[in-house]
């Protein structure tokens, strides 16, 4: 399995060198705190929120495995939210193109929200493959008849969205393309869970609708939360190590739609969190087309577990003091012998105290996907109580504020 997985790793560090017009140089690393304006830091309402929600996108990775029963019953982490009533999962298959989540509603005394969560993938190889396809055009919804749907059949939900005939009274999104194997995602998950979401927002009109997914996940949350928007249905979308989805203009048309237009960081309808090393929010990568969306929140502690100064809201699409600039770089002392390497694998070398060492980029690190792209406040993919048997000890459910 080990050389399986290393093999695996450098035929794919091959494939993105094959792809890149080259690597920069170097990447610098993270600027210190101090250096950093005030107005980056999280509020403590916003870090537990962001933290309650990592525990409830963990939850979705019992669908597939033990599962989720009702009221709200599994195997994880359900006992610490009594007041969530489950209304449906959802598991639309194992392959690449399909997803998994639930649907459940918060009553008082938690938030009154609906919320929608949707898991990760199922194996790391699939992360790897599905990050590798091409884009298509992006047609918004209501699409060329509506989309409405209970009349439409199964096999026109799933390939609508590969048509391009749009109504004249449609929102448009000129030369937007998304990544095929996510929005064929969403159209598999469409069409088992916008039934249910109707029933609940018509039984329960004051409730948020509430969006989480992690990974492969928080794609398809967010091209959800496009649909959901254009509903009228003004989704609060949070998503955890969201990949890249589409080109620069469906991030601006994703931008023009969640963007808050407040100071306070609790109005904003779109969080997208990342994770420092964490490979997947700089993938598919930026040479084939594929930016971020602004709403980014930046988690630059490496290892669990992060406090509230570890945390930084950041600007625009892509800050260069978050994911995308602040790209820490493992040193690996180099010699002769990796030269035809660093040539092939198109990496760099740089020089620190006179020693000649080797950066790798944190796209490349996709050894990281078992460590950086899953914790989130918490170590996030295990179905068993109270998630990763090493987070144990953490307090974060009790809102423990001399903890920060």
């Amino acid at each position: 399995m080990l050389r399986s997985y290393f093999s695996l790793l450098c035929y794919h560090l091959l494939i993105f060198s094959i792809g890149t017009s080259g690597l920069p140089t170097f990447q610098a690393p993270l600027i210190a705190p101090s250096a950093l304006r005030l107005n980056r830091t999280v509020s403590k309402e916003l870090f537990y929120e962001l933290e309650e929600l990592a525990r409830i996108v963990d939850i979705s990775y019992c669908v597939g495995t033990t599962g989720i029963q009702k009221p709200f019953l599994c195997a994880s982490r359900c006992q610490e939210f009594p007041a969530f009533e489950l209304v449906t999962t959802w598991n639309t298959g194992p392959l690449l193109a399909d997803s998994c989540g639930y649907i459940a509603v918060s009553h008082f005394p938690s938030p009154k929200r609906i919320i929608v969560a949707f898991r990760g993938t199922y194996s790391v190889a699939n992360t790897i493959i599905d990050l590798s396809t091409i884009p298509q055009e992006y047609a918004p919804y209501p699409g060329e008849d509506g989309g409405d749907g209970p009349s439409e059949s199964i096999f026109d939900l799933l390939w609508r969205p590969l048509k391009h005939v749009r109504r004249m009274t449609e929102d448009k999104c000129d030369n937007c393309t998304v990544h095929l194997g996510f929005m064929t995602s969403w159209w598999h998950t469409r069409a088992e869970i916008l039934p249910h979401l109707e029933k609940a927002i018509k039984k329960y009109p004051d409730y948020q609708l509430t969006l989480v997914g992690h990974s492969l996940g928080g794609a398809v949350a967010a091209l959800a939360s496009l649909e959901f928007k254009a509903r009228g249905w003004h989704p609060k979308v949070t998503t955890f190590g969201e990949p890249r989805i589409g080109n620069q203009p469906l991030m601006k048309y994703i931008d023009d739609r969640f963007l808050p237009s407040s100071e306070d960081d609790s109005a904003a309808m779109f969080r997208r969190v990342t994770h420092v090393d964490d490979p997947v929010p700089l993938l598919p990568l930026e040479e084939w087309g594929y930016k971020m969306h602004a709403g980014e929140v930046f988690i630059s502690k490496p290892e669990l577990s992060p406090l509230i100064s570890d945390i930084q809201h950041c600007e625009g699409d892509e800050d260069p003091h978050c994911i995308t600039g602040g790209d820490s770089t493992n040193m690996a002392p180099a010699d002769d012998e990796t030269d035809h390497w660093l040539k092939l694998a198109n990496l760099t070398e740089i020089w620190n105290d006179g020693t000649r060492v080797l950066a790798i980029p944190a796209r490349f690190k996709l050894w990281q996907l078992f460590f950086a792209h899953r914790d989130y406040f918490w170590r996030l993919g295990l179905c068993i109580p109270g998630g990763d048997p090493r987070d144990w000890y953490r307090k974060y459910p009790h809102n423990e504020t001399d903890e920060l």
